[in-house]
């Protein structure tokens, strides 16, 4: 079960996500469902169409029980696979 707690080491796929914070002000609130991601990229499904987007540069807000989690996009960017494994 996905928690605030261990969001970073859980499969991020499925989840509505905005961003709140970025090195490119022209994506600060960008928002959508993720459909895929990559070591340093998230693919969201936005109301304009599908969008890659760099996970390192920013931070990323998910709402988990009623709450809004905030990640550094830093702490999300490896393989899926390799974060799933590991502790955040």
């Amino acid at each position: 079960m996905i928690t605030a707690e261990n969001i970073a080491s859980h499969e991020l796929i499925g989840l509505r996500t905005e961003i709140v914070e970025s090195s490119n002000p022209q994506i600060i609130g960008l928002n959508g469902t993720i459909i895929d991601e990559t070591k340093s990229m998230i693919t969201i499904n936005t109301v304009n169409g599908t969008k890659m987007i760099s996970k390192s540069n920013n931070s990323w807000k998910f709402l988990i029980d009623n709450k809004d989690v905030i990640l550094n996009g830093s702490k999300i960017a490896k393989r899926p696979f390799d974060r799933i494994g590991a502790k955040a």
